[in-house]
């Protein structure tokens, strides 16, 4: 797994945005997801205490412990995601591999996932009674998202996003973006999330992707308005977790990272919308940076 972020400021007089920081990471993960190797930029000794921790709620506990100081940081916010990307990256061999049955239904594979491979009521898509649950394991599961996606660069914003290495045979994408700006006391947010894998057709395939625009008061970080768009998902019952997003309303946009598994857990929630909305913990540290951008 590789992992790279980047934090700009684009100013409102038309001036080139300016890179205010950057991160990025190697990992060789396990089938059980478990860190085996590690580098990381900007370098600190200290990451080498994540070296055998297991992707999920194990690994955020350990990631705040050990660096926690570097939250707000782009590397921070890559590595907090490294349990949500770990979970869905070995979707992609449902694209490629033929006999996928076998290989959902290996050992590895299921105790990877869930509750060690159990998923009912894991979340929203997977409540008693989905669709999703009688197609885990089997060919059908890739039924759902989207067969094909275009580039994520939009031509009219070529810095929009950082430099993004062409992707051939099996490999997984999670790609996401926080856009933060200022309209009087309240702080704006339209943020993009999208997981993609190569296609052996060609392309691109979608299986998650979710927007979601946010109003914050700048002053007290409170959440005053929140709009969850599910606009790629894999199961019917999946959209089902974006009307639930509105009871984080009312909530500090800090506190996110434990507020959101608290207040959506389980069915309440989706693991990929959650996933989403707690990376809005950071939307204060960008903002402040907005103090130092021209003025038209």
């Amino acid at each position: 797994m590789t992992g790279t972020a980047r934090d700009i400021l684009t100013p409102a007089n038309g001036e080139e945005p300016t890179v205010l920081g950057t991160g990025s990471y190697r990992l060789r993960v396990s089938p059980r997801r478990e860190i085996l190797e590690l580098e990381a930029s900007p370098v600190d000794p200290r990451m080498a205490e994540l070296i055998g921790v297991r992707a999920g709620g194990e690994s955020r506990r350990q990631m705040a412990a050990v660096i926690g100081n570097l939250i707000g940081t782009p590397l921070y916010q890559i590595f907090d995601d490294f349990a949500g990307a770990s979970l869905v990256a070995a979707w992609i061999w449902s694209q490629w591999m033929e006999d996928w049955e076998a290989f959902a239904k290996s050992p590895d594979r299921q105790r990877s996932h869930g509750r060690n491979g159990a998923m009912l009521n894991i979340c929203t898509g997977f409540a008693e009674g989905s669709s999703a649950l009688a197609k885990i394991g089997t060919n059908a599961q890739n039924d759902g998202g989207a067969p094909h996606v275009g580039p994520l660069v939009n031509d009219e914003d070529i810095a929009g996003w950082h430099e993004m290495p062409e992707q051939s045979g099996p490999a997984m994408r999670r790609a996401r973006r926080i856009d933060v700006w200022c309209d009087g006391d309240i702080l704006m947010v339209d943020a993009g999330f999208q997981d993609s894998g190569t296609s052996p057709q060609g392309g691109r395939r979608a299986v998650h992707e979710y927007r979601v625009y946010a109003e914050i008061e700048a002053q007290t970080g409170v959440l005053l308005s929140l709009q969850a768009l599910p606009l790629i998902l894999p199961f019917p019952e999946c959209p089902g977790a974006s009307i639930k997003a509105t009871r984080m309303v009312g909530r500090e946009i800090s506190t996110f990272r434990d507020a959101v598994l608290e207040v959506l857990p389980d069915t309440l929630g989706c693991t990929h919308l959650n996933d989403v909305l707690r990376a809005l913990a950071d939307v204060p540290a960008l903002a402040r940076n907005l103090a130092s951008a021209p003025v038209e």
